[in-house]
């Protein structure tokens, strides 16, 4: 009895520690991991987030936890791989969640719900089979476990960005992101959570320069640039070397690529034909130039001869494609729907657990 009395009284540090000790010494099943890479990383970072859940909580907690946020991320995977979008394996990170990385954008909003819907339905079925076992074999560990899946999938369905609610209201309506608002400043009384706060906050100032002061005022965005050009065959014309202070605009031509893994780069060829100057600029996001133009030029010496430092700046305004947002009236009502129901089901879901005689 005493040696049991012991163990309850231990820190959750020795068992981290027990942990950290034994991993160290099967050093033969560290190293496959990471040799598997993505895979690896993800496991590594879930056990990383498992320890450190178990610092502030009992171990039951911290596992379950995680199985949970598993199970979610593993819907969104599963999700883009349907929609056939190349996707990373989930990433954990302590205290924040675990995210996936897709590695092209969404074409348009209905496919970006429908990764976003992925995580909290599969999230949902799982706290569900958690809870059917739970109650047949009177587990009061797998009920506590379905109670962590649907209470976190619950406010993973918050519309409110970068939340899977806010992205699946890019697919119903964007009027929902004001009931996010609302609703998250009622959520941030209630839970009192920092982290909370900043993803809230962060949405409230992102809507802010897009719906307000972006429309209140064109937004202008510079950006400079820098290109070595060799200017010997200039000096054997006796053309005119350009000072440091000369300005001039130049010619362009833009055109995108709508396919591949760089799908909505941008392609800008700039020009100065009086010296045969000739650039091409890889642009990652679609913009609409106002001007390019030549600002400064340098003149360097070196052993292959005179060089000339370019400095370009191109002036433009961030590309917002209304057409993205376009999704069929019937496709509003599919996502709203589901979107609903799965809402009142976690909610009906987390209120049955608290009535459970286990958990009172």
């Amino acid at each position: 009895m005493a040696e049991k009395r012991e163990a309850k009284k231990r820190n959750p540090l020795w068992y981290l520690g027990a942990l950290g000790a034994f991993l160290l010494t099967q050093a033969k099943l560290i190293i496959p991991l990471l040799k598997l890479g993505k895979v690896g990383g993800a496991v590594i970072s879930m056990f990383v987030t498992i320890g450190a859940y178990a610092l502030i909580a009992p171990w039951s907690f911290a596992i379950g936890l995680v199985i949970m946020i598993l199970i979610h991320e593993m819907g969104h995977v599963f999700a883009a791989k349907y929609k056939k979008l190349p996707v990373t394996a989930p990433v954990f990170i302590p205290f924040l969640g675990a995210l996936i990385t897709l590695k092209r954008n969404p074409r348009d909003a209905a496919t970006e719900a429908f990764v976003a819907f992925g995580g909290p339905l599969l999230g949902t079925i799982g706290a569900a089979a958690a809870y059917l076992l739970g109650q047949g074999l009177n587990s009061e560990l797998l009920i506590y476990m379905s109670y962590l899946g649907f209470y976190l999938n619950l406010i993973n369905l918050l519309p409110i960005h970068p939340l899977d609610g806010g992205r699946i209201s890019t697919a119903v309506t964007r009027w929902l992101w004001l009931v996010g608002l609302v609703g998250g400043l009622v959520i941030i009384i209630y839970l009192k959570s920092i982290i909370f706060f900043i993803i809230w906050a962060t949405f409230a100032w992102d809507l802010y320069q897009k719906f307000v002061k972006f429309r209140k005022r064109e937004k202008i965005m510079v950006s400079t640039t820098r290109f070595d050009f060799s200017a010997e065959h200039l000096l054997a014309q006796g053309y005119f070397i350009p000072g440091e202070n000369h300005r001039r605009e130049l010619s362009y031509t833009t055109y995108s690529e709508l396919s591949g893994s760089e799908e909505g780069a941008q392609t800008i060829e700039i020009a100065w034909e009086g010296i045969g100057f000739h650039q091409r600029i890889e642009v990652p996001a679609q913009i609409l130039i106002k001007k390019i133009e030549v600002v400064r030029v340098e003149q360097v010496q070196k052993e292959t001869g005179l060089h000339l430092g370019i400095h370009v700046q191109i002036e433009y305004t961030p590309y917002v494609n209304d057409a993205y947002f376009d999704v069929p009236i019937a496709t509003r009502w599919k996502f709203g729907m589901a979107y609903l129901a799965l809402a009142l089901f976690l909610f009906f879901m987390i209120r049955q657990v608290h009535m459970l005689p286990l958990l009172r």
